[in-house]
């Protein structure tokens, strides 16, 4: 029988009887371990793989003695930099003999009960943001007789932006709006641009056309 565990942050595999060497373990020589991040457990043609870990399998080893590794050289040159440097290192190591490779009755670390046993926390969706609402496009007034480019910037920025808002004006009214916007728009003449507006509003064009060749400064002939 065999099992691979992790052991120190090393995935190892292990048989009983086998000493393994592995990072530093903080136990005194001589103590029994045990792990039970189990990966598989291989029986024979009886393979166990584990979802990460198997859970209730367990290895019992014993600490043999603590050591150090061979030296490892470190050496780092930059070219042309006169950079030179060389270290040593050996990593801290312990000794262990596996002395059991149970299958099953491990006891849970309390690491693996309190993740089980915190409740998930439900995630929601963030709210759409609504999209916002497209303002009405403005008519263009200038197709009305006498209105010009000032005229109908003036006409807007009161709110008489459609031709149906137009027709329903007084052209007492709008004439006080283009007085109030500009001395030089006071001179114009609104007497019909109700009336055109609402041929506009109403698209008959035709009739809009024929009136406004019967005007003469903006008064109906």
């Amino acid at each position: 029988m065999y099992a691979i565990v992790e052991i120190a942050g090393q995935q190892v595999k292990v048989a009983k009887d086998q000493k393994v060497f592995v990072n530093r373990l903080p136990v005194e020589e001589g103590k029994t371990v045990s792990f039970d991040n189990v990966l598989l457990i291989g029986d024979g043609d009886n393979i166990t793989i584990g979802a990460p870990a198997i859970n209730g399998a367990q290895i019992g080893a014993k600490v043999v003695k603590h050591l150090k590794g061979d030296k490892v050289i470190v050496f780092k040159k930059k070219r042309r930099k006169g950079y030179r440097v060389k270290k040593g290192h050996r990593q801290a190591l312990s000794e262990i003999v596996i002395e059991s490779i149970e299958t099953s009755g491990a006891t849970k670390t309390k690491k693996e009960t309190a993740k089980k046993a915190a409740p998930k926390k439900e995630t929601k969706a963030p709210a759409k943001k609504a999209a916002p609402k497209k303002a009405a496009k403005a008519d263009d007034l200038k197709k009305i007789e006498g209105v010009g480019p000032k005229a109908a910037e003036a006409m807007v920025a009161a709110g008489l932006d459609t031709f149906a808002k137009v027709a329903k004006a007084k052209p007492e009214a709008i004439s006080t709006i283009l007085s109030e916007a500009s001395s030089n728009l006071a001179h114009l003449v609104t007497e019909t641009w109700p009336k055109q507006a609402q041929l506009a509003a109403d698209g008959k064009w035709d009739e809009l056309k024929e009136l406004q060749d019967r005007l003469d400064g903006g008064v109906e002939k």
